[in-house]
């Protein structure tokens, strides 16, 4: 990656959150969610958002994500007019699901270190 394309993607995803939190008034984005990253590519036509939503009702996660992914077109134009470039990626929103891995992760380990010290 380039030193543009990097500061590019900062500033992508410091403006996909507030314009997610500020500007979107969609009723469905109920739960906490992160935007961990954005990754455009060289010519900026497509950008990836990897998004991670908290919470502890799957299905209230995923219309959260759903309604996050279907105001795509709002955050483009409101970042349009907000950042001076000549072309605003499509982006391209997608589950990141890491944390929650890493937390089941983590669960598990706890229940093993517990069965071998009460075990033995």
């Amino acid at each position: 990656m380039n030193v543009r394309t990097d500061k590019l993607n900062s500033e992508f995803k410091r403006l996909i959150v507030e314009i997610l939190t500020k500007k979107v008034k969609d009723p469905r984005i109920t739960e906490m969610f992160t935007i961990l990253d954005v990754d455009c590519d060289k010519e900026l036509s497509s950008a990836k958002v990897y998004v991670s939503v908290y919470s502890v009702d799957p299905a209230k996660a995923a219309n959260t994500f759903t309604a996050i992914k279907e105001n795509e077109p709002l955050i483009r134009r409101e970042i349009s007019k907000s950042m001076h470039i000549r072309k605003v990626p499509e982006f391209r929103f997608v589950s990141d699901t890491s944390m929650e891995y890493g937390q089941k992760i983590d669960e598990l380990l706890y229940e093993i270190n517990k069965k071998d010290g009460n075990g033995r």
